[in-house]
């Protein structure tokens, strides 16, 4: 249970524990760290892939470098002759190691007696399991002290990754999934390796610039942030595509535009009429919030919907340029890499109210249908599927024998799948699911149900089935039956009885991050405006609302942190993301109005890098340090460096000792951070760090 953060408060909110030491420590070490950056390795050759004993058996060797300061954060420094202190640094170096040594020693020695002392004098079966388990822990804590104890002597060690990782997503490596024999677009998907992760800090391109905030952001975007360039803004041919206006350094992104016959909100109003509406804004009353949008463009229905208060989920393939993907979340909008071509979609049986797909190239007529299956699969009762596509309109295309085929088989299926057609416009078709889930008993064919035990309600990339899914679960309700947004992110007690949670739970979790929440956004104040010197009695300013856009929450619970942040007027969308090793709440989040999905944190993200304004995660360094790891904690902090954009913001809470150890970790990123203490609970911290901007240093011309 997620408990309220009581900072002491004197004067008016500032941080108990002077904040003006704070920042005199954070301006100290800033400077410390511009004269003391490691030289930037980059060998051609340097893949973004990582050797896991790479970091464990290398000495330092580089010389300490020299750097300049560019407007926002710093250029990757040349190196010059090595200065005088070297002997005083190796000295130091050489009695940090042998005091950790001898600190391990002794730990092992210790432990190693204790282990068989308790062995010895425990016979009874009943308390071998817990003896067990403590020796476990006990042996998962010395690899944390001995990994975060050498994190501080070891902070040159940390290398910039090659430019080739500059947009580059772990476990999407399409030229190694083809050398390795996949065939028939599964080197799209996703596979992770040990070769998968990495080890290094991933530069921001050379002109990179700080993002326009909200809303501006969303029509807006520079163009050195993001890896397209003005050939592929000029030759892209789909509709989003076609609103983007090249302007220098800018894209610019049009609702409505003269320049061509049709725009989004005619587009949106289109799709409102043909569900039987007025139009969009009518969908939520129709019970219509989450939509998932199947390659989205560049994300343009989905910044339209959100004025209308809906919420849309962007997915498409990698790509390694032109990212459709990056683009969207670059605008402040919802979005992740995926592809279901031979795997499920890591979301629950009946996530979304709403499922779009216009001229994603998705060959829905093939291997019986499967695709639309999954699509059935996370579509509500009651929802609706629309299909946007050259071959939709049999009528148009009957010229074309294999587009008038392609259309009517889409139908045949969906008429198996016990969708209603609603309507057909142009090249648009709108299907209804049905909300009976009877009817798929009385048909004579099409795919058969799902098995009890087969019907996994939250398969994480399990491989894709022939078979309707979701019949099974108890939260087959139709999307008319369900609370209208905004009523929808407090659930009922009947609801959360489908998800075995306490009605008084929810509401004081609830509680609890909305005060949560109060703080944690002061607490973003010091830094972001340290730029302006305060004067004597002058209170820090309070953040402004719209001060991060995209924010990650890497231990969801209940979807919290979301709803406090919705509550307090907070210009934000935050990715909910449930933790495999821990309670699966996903489906419960999902069915509050939000957007999240499981994700194994040994693992890459689905995401590409600099795309989260800020990190959040209450409680995750417990839950992941309390199992049998695959990973260690460094490598976690490695890919939460990777997703979050210069000048972001981490907030981490858990027990004293592993926020301390984190802290160890944050100096080898180069983040600013700062250890906060909760007066309500002196058993856990937070730790407030922020990214700061360093951009690859461009080539002499």
């Amino acid at each position: 249970m997620s408990r309220p953060l009581h900072r002491g408060f004197s004067g008016g909110g500032r941080l108990s524990g002077d904040i003006h030491d704070f920042l005199e420590d954070s301006q100290m070490k800033f400077k410390a760290e511009k004269e003391d950056f490691d030289k930037n390795r980059l060998s051609p050759d340097h893949r973004c892939s990582w050797n896991p004993f790479h970091l464990m058996f290398r000495y330092t060797t580089s010389s300490p470098s020299k750097q300049s300061v560019h407007e926002n954060g710093f250029i990757v420094p040349d190196t010059f002759s090595p200065v005088s202190s070297r002997k005083r640094y190796k000295l130091t170096l050489f009695l940090l190691k042998l005091s950790l040594f001898v600190v391990v020693f002794l730990a092992l020695t210790g432990s190693f007696w204790w282990t068989i002392s308790l062995t010895a004098a425990s016979r009874n079966q009943t308390f071998r399991g817990s003896y067990r388990r403590l020796q476990e822990q006990l042996v998962s804590d010395l690899w944390d002290v001995g990994e975060l104890s050498l994190g501080g002597s070891r902070i040159k060690e940390t290398e910039f990754c090659p430019i080739e990782c500059e947009n580059h997503i772990p476990c999407f490596n399409i030229s190694e999934n083809l050398e390795s024999g996949l065939t028939e677009g599964q080197q799209q998907d996703r596979h992770c390796g040990p070769t998968s992760k990495q080890n290094c800090l991933v530069l921001a391109p050379s002109g990179y610039k700080i993002l326009h905030r909200w809303p501006t952001g969303r029509d807006v975007i520079w163009i050195d942030n993001v890896k397209i360039n003005a050939q592929e803004v000029l030759s892209s041919g789909s509709l989003t595509k076609r609103m983007m206006l090249l302007d220098d350094d800018q894209i610019s992104f049009s609702f409505a535009s003269s320049m061509i016959d049709d725009s989004i909100e005619d587009y949106a109003h289109q799709i409102a009429e043909m569900i039987g509406l007025r139009n969009e804004s009518y969908l939520v009353q129709a019970g219509v919030r989450t939509v998932l949008d199947i390659g989205c463009g560049f994300g343009s229905l989905g910044a339209h919907f959100f004025q209308n208060h809906l919420l849309t989920m962007c997915i498409a393939n990698y790509e390694s340029s032109g990212s459709q993907v990056e683009i969207t979340l670059e605008r402040g909008l919802p979005a992740m890499v995926a592809s279901f071509t031979a795997k499920k979609l890591p979301f629950p049986s009946l996530s979304f109210d709403m499922v779009h797909s216009a001229w994603d190239g998705i060959a829905w007529n093939h291997i019986d249908g499967i695709h639309l299956i999954e699509v059935d699969r996370v579509l509500r009762p009651g929802g609706y599927f629309v299909w946007t596509s050259s071959v939709a309109n049999t009528r148009a295309s009957g010229r074309k024998k294999d587009n008038s085929n392609t259309g009517d088989i889409v139908r045949t299926f969906a008429k198996d799948l016990c969708w209603d057609l609603l309507s057909q416009q142009d090249k648009t078709v709108v299907w209804k699911k049905s909300s009976n889930k009877d009817c798929h008993a009385s048909r004579n064919h099409g795919p058969a149900v799902c098995k009890a035990g087969h019907d996994v309600e939250s398969p994480y990339y399990h491989p894709l089935e022939a078979c309707i899914g979701g019949t099974h679960s108890r939260r087959w309700i139709p999307i008319d039956e369900r609370p209208k947004w905004p009523s929808r992110a407090t659930l009922s007690s009947k609801e959360l009885a489908v998800h075995g949670v306490p009605f008084d739970d929810l509401i004081e979790d609830d509680l609890n991050w909305k005060s949560a929440v109060r703080n944690y956004w002061s607490l973003l104040s010091p830094l972001i405006f340290s730029d302006h010197p305060k004067r004597p009695g002058i209170e820090d300013p309070i953040p402004p609302y719209n001060m991060v856009r995209n924010v990650l929450d890497m231990n969801a619970h209940f979807g919290g942190f979301n709803s406090a942040l919705l509550g307090a007027g907070k210009s934000v969308w935050v990715m909910n993301v449930v933790p495999t090793s821990g309670p699966n709440h996903l489906p419960l989040i999902l069915d509050r109005g939000f957007v999240g999905v499981l994700h194994d944190w040994c693992e890459a993200f689905p995401t590409y890098p600099r795309t989260y304004d800020l990190v959040h995660a209450e409680g995750f360094l417990s839950l992941e340090t309390s199992k049998r790891r695959r990973c260690s904690m460094l490598d976690v902090f490695f890919e939460m460096d990777r997703l979050l954009r210069p000048e972001g913001w981490v907030i981490l809470r858990d027990t004293s000792s592993l926020i301390e150890a984190a802290r160890t970790i944050t100096t080898r990123l180069k983040w600013e951070a700062r250890v906060v203490e909760i007066e309500s609970n002196s058993d856990e911290k937070l730790l407030v760090c922020q990214k700061p901007l360093i951009r690859r240093r461009s080539n002499p011309s």
